[in-house]
C-alpha cells in the first residue's frame, strides 16, 4: 500500500520600512507600524526600520503613528522590491498664544524677560459687564494695584501700583502714554471698555523704555483688531444726578485694512 500526502506550501515574506522624518530626513525611533487587517505591529529600531515577518503575498494597509507626528497610512505590496521608505510629517499644534505689546514688540508672554500681567477675554467681558464704562474694577482686580479717586466732582481716579503715588504710573493705550504722559488725572469713567482686548500690567520699574512716569509700573490698554466678522457694539450709562452717556464701537475688515 502506498499513501500519498500532499502539503500545500504557501511563500512567506517579509515587509520592510523605514520610517524617516519628512523634514530632517532623520531616522524616526519608536515609530508604531500597525497592519490592522492581520493585527500585527511593530516599532521602529533606533535606525528606524521596522520589519514583518513572516507575511503572505497580497496587498496590505499599514498604519504608522508617532508623538509628534501626523498619522500615516499607507498600501504595500508583498512581495516587496526594495525596502519601503516613509515619511512622517510634523503635526500641527494650536495652542493659546498671549501676545503683549507693553514691551513695545508685540512677543508671546512666555518669550519675554519682564513680568507681564493680562487681563483678557471672559474675565474682561465678565468685569465689563459687571460694571460697563468703569475699568477701575478690572484694576482693582489685580493684586498690588489700587485705584484710588482723586476728584469728587470729575470722578477722576490715579492708579497706584505697589503702594507708589498715581504719578508714578504710566497709563498707555496700545504702546502710546495717554496725553503725552499726562494721564494721572484721566477719568477712568471716560474709558469704555468697547474696544479693550486685553489690559497689560508691568508692576515695578519699567523707566527704561517709557521714561520717568513709569517708575512704578504701567498700565497698557491694548485695542481691539477688526476681525474676520463684523462687530457693533453700544453702550449707554445713567446717573442717579441725572447724567447719560451713550458710548459706540464698530469694526469691520476690509481686505488687509480695518
Amino acid at each position: 500500500m502506498v499513501l500519498l500526502v500532499f502539503t500545500g506550501v504557501h511563500a512567506q515574506h517579509s515587509i520592510k520600512l523605514l520610517v524617516k522624518d519628512k523634514h530632517e530626513k532623520t531616522p524616526l525611533a519608536g515609530a508604531t507600524a500597525t497592519i490592522p487587517v492581520l493585527k500585527k505591529t511593530m516599532v521602529s529600531d533606533s535606525l528606524g526600520r521596522v520589519v514583518f515577518s513572516n507575511i503572505l503575498e497580497g496587498n496590505y494597509v499599514i498604519k504608522l503613528s508617532y508623538v509628534g507626528m501626523e498619522e500615516m497610512e499607507t498600501s504595500i505590496s508583498v512581495p516587496q522590491v526594495d525596502e519601503t521608505i516613509l515619511f512622517l510629517e510634523e503635526a500641527e499644534e494650536h495652542e493659546e498664544e498671549v501676545i503683549v505689546t507693553a514691551t513695545r514688540i508685540s512677543r508671546t508672554i512666555s518669550d519675554i524677560p519682564t513680568r507681564v500681567e493680562t487681563i483678557s477675554g471672559e474675565e474682561l467681558t465678565e468685569k465689563g459687564n459687571m460694571k460697563p464704562g468703569d475699568i477701575r474694577m478690572l484694576l482693582n482686580e489685580s493684586t498690588g494695584i489700587q485705584t484710588q479717586q482723586t476728584s469728587a466732582t470729575s470722578y477722576n481716579s490715579s492708579i497706584r501700583i505697589q503702594g507708589l503715588d498715581g504719578r508714578y504710573t504710566q497709563v498707555l493705550r496700545d504702546g502710546f502714554p495717554l496725553y503725552a504722559g499726562f494721564s494721572g488725572g484721566l477719568s477712568l469713567m471716560q474709558v469704555a471698555p468697547l474696544d479693550l482686548r486685553q489690559i497689560e500690567v508691568i508692576k515695578g520699574s519699567a523707566s527704561t523704555l517709557y521714561g520717568a512716569g513709569a517708575i512704578a509700573g504701567l498700565v497698557n490698554l491694548v485695542s481691539k483688531t477688526p476681525g474676520e466678522k463684523r462687530e457693533i457694539s453700544f453702550m449707554a450709562n445713567g446717573t442717579t444726578a441725572g447724567g447719560l452717556d451713550l458710548s459706540g464701537f464698530y469694526s469691520q475688515r476690509f481686505s488687509k485694512t480695518g
